[in-house]
């Protein structure tokens, strides 16, 4: 059994930006994804595909990195992550390709798998058991802070500043590299006992503790899906149904997204978990009736809605899920327990956004976005179910 050393006291803030740098990089490409297709000429549904490279990177990184710091430490899968991170910089900075895109969001996924398993993991382990809550929410908005800034800061330069798609990356390289700086750092050390058993597999949990973590996947799958919507098309149905392609207003909007599952999470930060994963599961109803307006009404301010309630969707229900593992799951398993609330996310957000492209491809966006918004709708209800049933 692998145990972890005690870690010396540290800022669990600090220990939370290379978290905000990578997901900076994540979401970068947002707002340029239209760029990209009016200059290499593909469809919406190739869209969704290079969106799904970087799910795919993430689901392959989540059944290692997880495991692989629990038992070699943080620092030591933490670091090539961001270094990956900063790979992806420079593929996406001179991509002339659909083929350079995917790779580039391919090896983005990876250093986000890493992040968001190995990386939060050692935001709460700097922490400590005493600021258990405060650590976790500073992972979880540090994550949710940074997915919104990169497609802000990328719509900005791209509308403001000369080559659109280079100016952006060339910033996230200069945060990616602070984060190492900052990685190195930590105050972590290694696990005293590096455990045994294989190094790749489905992130699992013990027995006693699974019923956490499916209660946070279960809130934190439909959340994070309808974001994923919003990334992947959001940007073509801005262009597409509401007659604008401004590249400022599709990242503003990934923006406002996210800022709102930033504030969500510090809102709810004293709410019982119970409370906050219910909330979650009620914003995504009303984000997909939201979005169910946005592309039938053909009203921008339905978009903006939708965009919001994404975010709470997502922030809530992330911020519930690691609150149950960093007060439930033993630190020797807590970065396997993240993979796995990310793993059990991350498959629908790949999944049903790529359906939707092509559906939308073949029937039109408005169609599309309707089958999405009822799947999704369902999936919200039975997880309100499912967390209120929890309870009694």
């Amino acid at each position: 059994m692998a145990v972890v050393a005690p870690s010396r006291a540290g800022s669990p803030w600090l220990a939370a930006w290379p978290v905000t740098a990578v997901f900076v990089l994540s979401n970068a490409p947002t707002p340029l994804y239209v760029l990209w297709q009016h200059r290499l000429g593909f469809s919406a549904g190739t869209l969704t595909v290079i969106f799904a490279a970087y799910i795919a990177g993430l689901l392959a990184a989540l059944l290692v990195a997880g495991r692989a710091s629990d038992r070699l430490g943080r620092k030591p899968v933490v670091l090539p992550g961001v270094l990956l991170a900063l790979v992806a910089c420079g593929l996406f900075a001179v991509a002339t390709s659909v083929l350079a895109l995917a790779i580039a969001r391919l090896l983005a996924g990876i250093a986000v798998g890493i992040t968001v398993s190995a990386g939060m993991a050692a935001v709460v382990d700097v922490g400590g058991p005493e600021r258990a809550k405060t650590s976790t929410l500073a992972a979880s908005t540090a994550m949710v802070f940074g997915a919104g800034l990169g497609p802000l800061l990328a719509g900005a330069l791209s509308e403001t500043l000369p080559g659109p798609t280079v100016t952006i990356f060339a910033v996230s390289a200069v945060l990616l590299l602070s984060a190492v700086v900052v990685v190195i750092r930590l105050p972590l050390r290694r696990p005293a006992d590096s455990g045994a058993g294989g190094w790749v597999r489905v992130p699992a949990v013990p027995r006693a503790q699974r019923r956490y973590v499916a209660l946070g996947i279960a809130v934190f799958a439909p959340g994070i899906t309808s974001t994923s919507f919003v990334l992947s098309l959001g940007p073509a149905l801005l262009a597409n149904v509401l007659g604008t392609s401004n590249r400022l207003l599709a990242g503003a909007t990934a923006f406002v997204m996210f800022g709102a599952a930033t504030a969500v999470q510090f809102a709810a930060r004293r709410l019982e978990v119970r409370a906050i994963l219910l909330a979650g599961a009620a914003a995504g109803v009303a984000c997909m009736a939201a979005l169910l307006v946005a592309v039938h009404a053909q009203w921008i301010a339905a978009i903006v809605v939708t965009a919001v309630l994404a975010g709470a969707a997502q922030g809530l229900g992330q911020l519930g899920g690691l609150t149950l593992i960093s007060t439930h799951v033993p630190e020797r398993r807590r970065a396997e327990a993240n993979a796995l609330l990310n793993f059990g996310g991350y498959l629908p957000a790949a999944l049903l956004p790529v359906g939707t492209g092509y559906l939308s491809d073949a029937l039109g966006i408005a169609a599309g976005s309707t089958v999405f918004a009822a799947l999704l709708a369902l999936a919200a209800l039975t997880a309100a179910g499912f967390v209120w049933r929890s309870a009694h």
